[in-house]
């Protein structure tokens, strides 16, 4: 299923939109302001956003700059030509103008989705067994869950040999295709890491350039963002990947 951040304050619209939507069988995420859409962002990865640009405290024109790998239809009030060229311009993937036609809004959203879903050639970046999906924000594992593999010398039937190899398949199987997905924070944690796996990071260089894409990420909270993301890569095949170096910082495990 699907899921659209709509992130507009003015209720009679936002329901309008999230009850057509529903029909649709889209799952809704709400945001009434610039500010709130970062923290729903860090915390959830919508397939699509509807964003209104009169938005109280952080505006439309300058959320639009921070949301990175995610289509976004403008749904806004202003007609003038040179907003939707600045617009499009600058990252939006369509601009529908209010009042609108519910359905051929709908039609928008289905088109960006199916171009999303339609990608054939994902950037991505690998270390040993992890890929990164840089378009979509999700860390899979590509081979077999770590854990002892050797067993016992012991005789067996060939009825359990049987079923001892069906359920190492079972579980190979799983492991390649392993999905997590991350929070904005979490993937650009990631992303530095694995773009320098040999490099111990300190924890004032990832906040200074985590910050560039996730501003809300602070000193106090880097820790529990690393912290959040080792566990969900500890569950894709039970090892570690990511490293503490005290007094230092942290860096891929090899």
């Amino acid at each position: 299923m699907n899921k659209i951040l709509i992130i507009d304050d003015d209720l009679h619209i936002g329901n309008m939109l999230e009850e057509a939507l529903r029909r649709e069988n889209y799952e809704v995420l709400r945001a009434y302001s610039g500010t709130e859409a970062l923290y729903v962002l860090d915390r959830e990865m919508p397939d699509l956003i509807l964003l209104d640009l009169m938005l109280p405290g952080l505006n439309g024109e300058e959320l639009l700059p921070r949301i990175s790998g995610i289509p976004v239809i403008v749904v806004s009030a202003k007609t003038d030509v040179q907003s939707k060229v600045t617009l499009l311009l600058g990252g939006a993937a369509d601009y529908v103008t209010k009042p609108f036609d519910l359905s051929e809004l709908l039609a928008r959203i289905a088109v960006q989705l199916r171009m999303t879903e339609g990608r054939t050639s994902a950037q991505r970046l690998c270390f040993e067994n992890l890929v990164l999906d840089l378009d979509l924000h999700t860390v899979t594992f590509e081979g077999e869950a770590g854990g002892p593999e050797g067993g016992t010398s012991e005789p067996v039937s060939a009825e359990l040999a049987i079923a001892k190899t069906a359920a190492a398949t079972a579980v190979k199987a799983a492991a390649t295709t392993a999905v997590v997905h991350l929070t904005r924070t979490e993937f650009a944690i990631l992303r530095l890491l694995m773009q320098s796996p040999s490099q111990v990071l300190s924890k004032s260089q990832l906040l200074e350039r985590v910050s560039e894409d996730t501003p809300d990420c602070t000193e106090s909270s880097l820790k529990m963002h690393v912290s959040n993301l080792r566990k969900k890569l500890r569950e894709l095949d039970g090892r570690d990947h990511i490293e503490a170096v005290w007094g230092i910082g942290f860096r891929m495990k090899a």
